[in-house]
């Protein structure tokens, strides 16, 4: 493809960039960038074209999870593909899911890091895996984690390229973040933002709203669009991970926890439903409601009506008629244990463990969680203790795992 053809299909950010792959200066490739910043959507539409213009070669796409990816990273270069103008020469299989270029049957295969076997174990018909592609590099358990399946992948060629896509989380302290940080000769780091990017291709949409945060929140702003990490290191949960949660997910999910914290205003009444994977020692946040000036029958209403009455709702025991107004509403529930140092107890049990959130399923949760930072003293160092404050569904949550917490202790 001629350079002014493909400069019709990445943003302008990446046409040097685009140069510096094709003559392969270099073999790891790191970007980063808020929404609509165009990472991903660039390296979809190259690494078809370094297959096709390397013969004997394959790729490997990763994502952290393995279910994840039919829907996002698989779909996003069928997309490509079709920019292209490919789509005719390339065969797309979901068992396994993979691309197949059909002049020369090399293919682009997609895996999840989450069964670290089948990677190990992938074969190729012929040549060699040269390209690999971990989107949502911040979801992998760090550089180790990356490190030890490209040595699975990078042998057996002569020449290789390596990229990792991300949306920079919000802490500085994050190991991604840190990782881009440190320089190597063979690696590239490139950060891109929506700004740089051609307006009729994100839309007025994309470009109203951005501005919107913008006005409303610009600490959001700065890290959703522009991908700024503006935590200050003081995060509390450093464990957590955000993705989709699929429906198929969610319907394999066998014991339901719920949690209330009762509020009316300007404190929200606040409800969480999650479940907890025992053996991978992980929460996933399913629903939420949040909102003002509910009165206790519109909150137990609104429960029911989501069909939310097959698991126990423990609830904050410092309102013991509103726990008897649910009950009396024909809604299972509990009245927290608490005690003493509960806080700093059910906080520190959900540091242990890893947090799945989708923002789209639990906004409020989402934001509570990767908000929430240590309390400093008047010259800016941490202190013990945690902020009572925008802390509503994270209560929740503490409350709904308490019967877990309870029975496995604060370092099960």
């Amino acid at each position: 493809m001629s350079d002014i053809l493909l400069s019709e299909k990445i943003g302008p950010a990446f046409y040097n960039i685009a140069h510096d792959i094709f003559h392969h200066e270099h073999t790891h490739y790191d970007f980063s960038g808020g929404r609509g910043s165009l990472k991903s959507s660039t390296v979809s539409v190259l690494v078809p074209l370094l297959l096709i213009n390397n013969p004997g070669t394959h790729a490997l796409v990763l994502r952290k999870v393995a279910n994840t990816i039919r829907d996002s990273v698989y779909a996003q270069y069928i997309w490509a593909i079709g920019e292209l103008g490919m789509a005719a020469y390339w065969e797309a299989k979901v068992s396994p899911m993979e691309l197949i270029y059909k002049p020369t049957g090399q293919k682009i295969m997609f895996r999840g890091a989450d069964d670290p076997m089948k990677i190990k174990s992938i074969k190729v018909p012929f040549g060699y895996i040269a390209v690999t592609h971990f989107e949502e590099k911040d979801q992998f358990a760090g550089r180790a984690e990356i490190r030890n399946i490209l040595q699975s992948t990078m042998r057996g060629g002569s020449k290789y390229w390596n990229f990792e896509s991300y949306n920079p989380p919000i802490s500085r302290d994050n190991w991604a973040n840190k990782d881009s940080l440190e320089e190597r000769p063979d690696r590239l780091c490139h950060k891109s933002t929506y700004l740089e990017a051609p307006k009729e291709w994100l839309g007025e949409q994309f470009l109203a709203e951005a501005e919107h945060l913008k006005e409303v929140d610009e600490r959001a702003y700065q890290h959703e669009y522009l991908g700024v990490p503006v935590g200050n290191g003081g995060n509390v949960f450093e464990n957590i991970e955000l993705r989709e949660i699929t429906d198929d997910e969610i319907s394999h999910f066998d014991r339901i926890y719920q949690g209330v914290d009762w509020g009316y205003f300007p404190d929200p009444f606040a409800f969480i439903r999650l479940y907890y994977d025992k053996t991978r020692e992980t929460i996933y946040l399913i629903d939420e409601i949040y909102q003002n000036k509910l009165s206790n029958a519109e909150s137990s209403e609104m429960i029911k009506a989501k069909g939310y009455t097959d698991a126990y709702i423990i609830c904050d025991s410092a309102e013991p008629k509103s726990i008897a107004d649910f009950r009396a509403a024909g809604l299972p529930a509990k009245a927290a244990v608490k005690g003493p140092d509960s806080v700093s107890y059910g906080i520190k049990w959900l540091q242990r463990r890893k947090i799945v959130i989708d923002r789209k399923r639990t906004p409020n949760a989402y934001n509570e969680f990767v908000n929430y930072e240590y309390d400093t003293d008047r010259d800016g160092n941490f202190i013990s203790g945690y902020p009572d404050e925008n802390n509503h569904l994270l209560d929740c949550t503490r409350y709904a795992v308490e019967p877990i917490s309870r029975r496995m202790g604060v370092i099960a």
